[in-house]
């Protein structure tokens, strides 16, 4: 973890590295990098083997310069982490001589094509079968290069996909597709969603379309959605691709959807993640994000009616578009013909 090895925990109640959460939320990123200097001085002051232990907590950068020399990125944490962080690489490649990452066999076909990235090696419990002279994980990265507010407020997508020509879907009309996630990992269960709250969401012109894996891929039928879910991350992005929108809780599939430049409305328990701010309804890691906040926690119904009304709001939006230019496009069809016989 970049700051405080407590701000990796979900258990703020003794406010523990609460001053580095603060200034990441509101973009003070130089307060930041000050508290995490702080925090790597008393941390590595006794020494000892910096590999050892479970390895999402392992602090891997201790200061070493980085500059002109072979560096591994060491991928420790979820994929989503692996996805938000691989922005830096750009910036850390034009400082050091080579970048080799170590990252998780799923996202090892993605993070071969990022900027920044010489090679991409899959992560093992092992020992890394790649010379180096130094080592970082991936989220200390921002800290050891200083990352400001240009590293991180990226306008454009960071990741690209390989194109397809395999469609699972046909655009009709002004039909919205929309695809869900509800479900997460182990880690912090406060951030899933009862699947049942979802089938508030589909409509006349609303098609839902299920990204969900793992257990909760089952009950996609029962909330009419579509599954469309895949354990390949590349398959994944290129059929996210297809859709209008993606409305997910904070997963891996968040960060897939805004790095790649896609609509994304991501739903947010009420004590969310370091990584998002405060308040407010944007994020400055991804420009196309929507975020949606829990007021009460446990409570999901309010934000449920709110994407409900919003989402409500854009299809109607889209079904008017799509009548205007049917009309448009019908009009001059009649013109033409008419022309035509004129002739």
């Amino acid at each position: 973890m970049i700051g405080p090895a407590v701000a990796a925990s979900t258990d703020r109640s003794a406010g523990a590295g609460q001053d580095w959460i603060d200034a990441m939320r509101a973009g003070e990123f130089d307060r930041a990098w000050a508290i995490s200097d702080r925090d790597l001085a008393r941390l590595w002051a006794p020494g000892g083997d910096k590999h050892l232990g479970p390895r999402h907590l392992q602090r891997i950068w201790r200061g070493e310069e980085l500059r002109g020399r072979s560096v591994l990125v060491r991928c420790y944490h979820g994929l989503g982490d692996t996805i938000q962080f691989i922005r830096f690489m750009p910036a850390l490649r034009a400082i050091a001589r080579g970048v080799t990452v170590w990252c998780q066999p799923p996202l090892l076909a993605l993070i071969s094509r990022a900027d920044g990235v010489d090679r991409a090696i899959p992560l093992h419990n092992g020992v890394p079968d790649v010379e180096f002279d130094v080592d970082i994980e991936i989220m200390e990265v921002p800290h050891a290069i200083r990352a400001n507010r240009d590293h991180i407020a990226l306008q454009r997508p960071y990741l690209s996909l390989l194109p397809t020509t395999v469609r699972f879907r046909q655009r009709i009309g002004g039909q919205t597709a929309v695809g869900l996630v509800w479900e997460v990992g182990a880690w912090d269960k406060r951030r899933e969603i009862p699947v049942a709250e979802l089938q508030r969401l589909g409509g006349a012109n609303i098609d839902l379309y299920s990204l969900q894996r793992g257990p909760g891929a089952a009950m996609a039928p029962t909330i009419g959605a579509r599954d469309i879910s895949t354990v390949d991350i590349c398959l994944l992005g290129q059929r996210m691709a297809q859709l209008d929108l993606v409305i997910c809780v904070d997963t891996m599939v968040a960060h897939l959807a805004g790095a790649l430049g896609l609509d994304v409305w991501i739903l947010l328990h009420a004590d969310c993640d370091w990584r998002w701010p405060a308040s407010g309804e944007r994020s400055i890691w991804y420009p196309t994000a929507r975020l949606f906040r829990q007021r009460k926690p446990g409570d999901w119904s309010p934000v449920i009616e709110q994407v409900e009304n919003a989402l409500s709001h854009r299809s109607e939006s889209a079904a008017t578009a799509a009548s205007v230019d049917l009309a448009v496009g019908g009009s001059a069809a009649s013109t033409s013909s008419i022309a035509g016989n004129r002739r």
